[in-house]
């Protein structure tokens, strides 16, 4: 079958939906699997945390690969392995063998960056932003369906889950090595190839662009991460929800973050072309004030769930956990309309990155939620609960928020893909190589 840049998309799009799902394919067991295992909260909020440990390095390391090997071969491989490991989690059982296991599973979360590299080697600079949210965005939502489809496909027993969750992933893996090209066209899977270098990695990692997106990405992606694995939770513990109920509500934070990511890109893209300020400040920059917004309102509504929490109305927390996926979406949306824009001789090298370092929000941001729900007392007339998390994770978003401001002045922003940290790493060749916006 000859391959087009559509049923690219859809191949990725496809691949990446079921990584996330296979991913936080634990989160709507989370209840028995800590029975079973007899896992205090501390622990549980350690073991969703636990998904993501492999995925900031994993990220960077795979994006760069994509250039190098191309992603047909490296989003074909990761899936059969995550299939493979996420069956041999269902038979084991000593807790820290599946929790090595998991490790392994959590993987999967770093074939994000692989589609992202396909799908720019297959879209012009028009149409990027677009596909890349089609892709993500739908990608995505894997976990809200796992969050819904599979208690009601499975009940409680989440062994069986696991197995043939595997299964589909070991099938799909080999479908995508077999189907799968790396480019549209053999000259630009060689150029790619031919770029990727250790060197070159490391240039375009230090960029002020890639580092603010990259930090910006921890608040969106990286909270879509923590959200994922801890909403069955703290339904669950916040509202006494039963199993399937409480991964029913987690799944609308999911599905509306990945089916609404398009949007996010499709903006970026419509504002770039009309060459659209929204802002007073950032004129002239439209992706930079479009993601700027996105990511303010992340802020904005973390804090006014923490309120809706203590009302105990668990219809308007799942109203605001909408809106915030919502939100969440269209960050990611735009910050990765940025990305292949940015660098689109190096996307694999920029996405891996910015996807890597976005996914520690996954690790730090369960760690806050679960402490908080393990205090359950009053500091200076401030009640801290299982709610608090949210307002305490938005407090350490202000200062990404600075960072992307300063970054995103039109002085800075129409060199953030040239010059940047580690001034060390570039050379001549790799200023060169490196496309400059003020250019165009």
């Amino acid at each position: 079958m000859k391959m087009t840049k559509w049923r690219t998309l859809l191949l990725a799009t496809a691949g990446l939906n079921l990584s996330f799902l296979i991913w936080f394919s634990f989160a709507p067991f989370m209840g028995a699997i800590s029975d079973e295992f007899g896992l205090s909260m501390g622990a549980v909020g350690v073991l969703v945390s636990a998904a993501m440990w492999m995925a900031p390095a994993g990220r960077v390391v795979t994006g760069w690969l994509s250039d190098r090997w191309g992603a047909t071969t490296v989003f074909g491989i990761v899936l059969v392995y995550v299939g493979v490991f996420s069956i041999a989690s269902a038979f084991v059982e000593s807790y820290w063998l599946f929790f090595a296991l998991r490790l392994v599973v959590g993987t999967a979360g770093i074939t994000f960056v692989v589609g992202i590299q396909h799908v720019a080697q297959w879209f012009d600079e028009a149409q990027v932003g677009t596909a890349e949210g089609i892709y993500a965005g739908i990608g995505n939502a894997g976990a809200g369906v796992g969050a819904l489809a599979l208690p009601v496909l499975f009940g409680a027993d989440w062994r069986a889950a696991f197995v043939w969750t595997g299964v589909v992933s070991i099938a799909l893996g080999i479908v995508y090595y077999v189907v799968g090209e790396d480019a549209a066209t053999q000259a630009a899977a060689e150029e790619a190839a031919e770029g990727a270098t250790v060197r070159s990695l490391a240039h375009v990692g230090t960029r002020y662009g890639v580092v603010a997106l990259s930090l910006g990405y921890v608040m969106s992606f990286g909270l879509v991460l923590a959200m994922n694995g801890w909403l069955p939770t703290y339904f669950d513990v916040g509202f006494d929800s039963s199993v399937a109920l409480a991964g029913a509500f987690a799944a609308v934070f999911g599905i509306t973050t990945g089916v609404l990511r398009p949007l996010g890109g499709y903006i970026s893209d419509v504002l770039l072309r009309r060459e659209r300020n929204i802002l007073p400040v950032f004129r002239g920059r439209y992706r930079e004030q479009w993601t700027f917004v996105c990511l303010c309102s992340i802020v904005a509504l973390l804090c006014v769930l923490t309120i809706a929490g203590r009302t105990g109305n668990v219809a308007l927390v799942v109203a605001i956990t909408a809106l915030l996926g919502t939100a969440c979406g269209w960050a990611g949306g735009a910050i990765f309309a940025q990305v292949p824009d940015m660098f689109p001789n190096r996307t694999g090298a920029a996405a891996g990155a910015v996807g890597g370092i976005g996914t520690v929000g996954g690790i730090g941001y369960p760690l806050v939620y679960s402490a908080m729900a393990d205090v359950q007392t009053t500091y200076a007339g401030y009640t801290v609960d299982v709610h608090a998390g949210y307002v305490v994770v938005a407090a350490t978003m202000l200062p990404i928020l600075l960072l992307n401001a300063w970054v995103f002045r039109p002085q800075i922003a129409a060199r953030a893909n040239v010059d940047g940290f580690g001034f060390w790493f570039v050379d001549t060749e790799e200023a060169s190589s490196t496309r400059n916006p003020a250019d165009d």
